[in-house]
């Protein structure tokens, strides 16, 4: 089995080719469960976000894989491969776990070390976890990356200097304005985004901000908490005449403002210079937009560089991190290599203590006379017995498990020990326990019968894994 990742984002695709290939947080059951029935896929999850679409699966063949995975971008985006194959990158076993430490961490993020993408990370592993199509080996990886990326943050000084998309758009405002006193600010949309902006907007001294957003009370709500006001979409065109700056970051598969809208409302502007950025992907706004008298419109590919001064102290944290992350690199590795040892280091010890078992029945059976205490006794030290004797065994099996040859090796353990029969049964044992597991869950998760299982149990994983420099 392996690993692989296949995505593009703001550093090998503009924007106008990234939101062809965004999935909205309604189409991420179905798109999940189209890629997971992909042949060779065995577990994924889809990562999406402005800057980023990404696949992350777990293959059985790579070249195969490889192609199934394009296909389904192909499918998905109803453009052929050839159209973007050149701006996909595609990572594989130790460079794809190593990728998604450096994005959960926010190393490979636009603007170094951010923290909005740990959470977009949680949140996919979660969707996919949900959707049942995760099982062993991304269950570890992603619970491990995200729990790296929080203890990397708390332990470097990364994120000392305020820096996210979000801020980087409202230190662009400032380059033009100055400052936001005196200034009417807008905020299409209430998500994360538009309440990290108006956060932003609020600490620099925007003192009148409107917050539209197709649900009122979600527009409320935000506004609220930082004394500005709640509009209606209704009001948007009344809005857009009286705004000095309009930061849009709403969920809208097509332009929250067009360009013939936006003439109509310049007439009443009476000249008024308009500072508009559009963060969302896809775009709210329409890029004709830059082409109209007084109207200074940037996008998220324009926040690139903006706030350089922090990132430099930001990159000196990264490579902090980046050594932080070879070891854990290695931690991943190892756990997966444990995988295949387990069934031979349990039937080991299952035949062991049956033969300790036998001879206990033996002794009884010739020694009648023997009261409880003294079988206890003999119980007790035969399988001191046992377990001194299987101490070295158990001990090289682990280790075998880490080597370059490790599958030849363990087969050879396997042999010697006479332990093919017990490896087999103690395989079968698991994945029918993982199985129970996986209907319980359904049950109490309320989950439809039928939901697809998780995938193969770590017995057989740990068949065929292969993820090595």
């Amino acid at each position: 089995m392996h690993i692989l990742v296949a995505g593009l984002d703001y550093k090998t695709a503009p924007i106008d080719i990234r939101e062809q290939f965004a999935f909205s947080e309604d189409e991420l059951p179905q798109a999940l469960d189209q890629l997971r029935n992909m042949k060779s896929v065995l577990e994924c999850v889809i990562l999406s976000t402005c800057n980023r679409t990404e696949i992350y699966a777990v293959v059985d063949q790579l070249h195969t894989g490889r192609h199934f995975t394009k296909k389904f971008l192909s499918h998905w985006s109803r453009r052929p491969v050839e159209d973007f194959e050149h701006t996909l990158t595609i990572k594989e076993n130790d460079e794809a776990i190593r990728h998604l430490l450096r994005v959960t961490t926010g190393l490979d993020s636009m603007v170094v070390g951010e923290t909005q993408i740990l959470g977009q990370v949680k949140d996919s592993f979660f969707n996919a976890q949900e959707e049942g199509t995760t099982g062993t080996i991304f269950n570890e990886l992603f619970k491990q990356a995200v729990t790296f990326a929080k203890r990397a943050h708390s332990e470097t000084a990364i994120n000392e200097n305020a820096v996210s998309v979000s801020y980087a758009a409202v230190e662009l405002g400032k380059t033009i304005f100055g400052d936001f006193k005196g200034k009417q600010v807008a905020v299409l949309g209430a998500g994360k985004m538009s309440e990290l902006t108006a956060k932003h907007l609020h600490a620099n001294g925007a003192p009148d901000i409107s917050v539209l957003n197709r649900t009122y009370s979600r527009a409320q709500e935000l506004a609220e908490r930082f004394l500005g006001k709640a509009r209606v979409m209704d009001e948007l065109e009344q809005v857009l005449a009286e705004a000095d700056v309009v930061i849009s970051s709403t969920g809208s598969q097509s332009y929250v403002i067009s360009k013939g809208m936006m003439e109509s409302i310049l007439k009443k502007r009476k000249g008024r210079p308009l500072f508009m950025l559009d963060i969302a992907l896809p775009r709210d706004l329409d890029p004709e937009l830059a082409s109209l008298e007084n109207v200074y419109m940037y996008d998220i590919d324009d926040l690139e560089g903006i706030v350089q001064s922090n990132v430099a102290e930001r990159t000196r944290e990264a490579q902090v991190i980046e050594e932080m992350l070879e070891t854990e690199l290695a931690t991943f590795k190892e756990w997966v290599h444990t995988l295949g040892v387990v069934p031979v280091i349990s039937a080991l010890r299952s035949k062991a203590l049956a033969i300790q078992a036998e001879t206990m029945e033996s002794i009884e059976r010739k020694l009648p006379e023997l009261g409880e205490r003294e079988k206890k006794v003999l119980r007790k030290h035969t399988k001191s017995i046992v377990n001194q004797l299987l101490r070295e065994p158990v001990t090289r099996a682990k280790e075998m498990s880490g080597e370059e040859d490790a599958d030849e090796s363990l087969a050879l353990f396997t042999e010697i020990f006479g332990l093919e029969e017990e490896v087999e049964t103690a395989k079968m044992a698991e994945a029918a326990k993982l199985k129970a597991d996986e209907i319980d869950q359904k049950e109490r998760s309320g989950q439809e019968e039928g939901r697809r299982a998780p995938l193969l149990s770590p017995y057989a994983y740990a068949k065929d894994v292969v993820i090595r420099s």
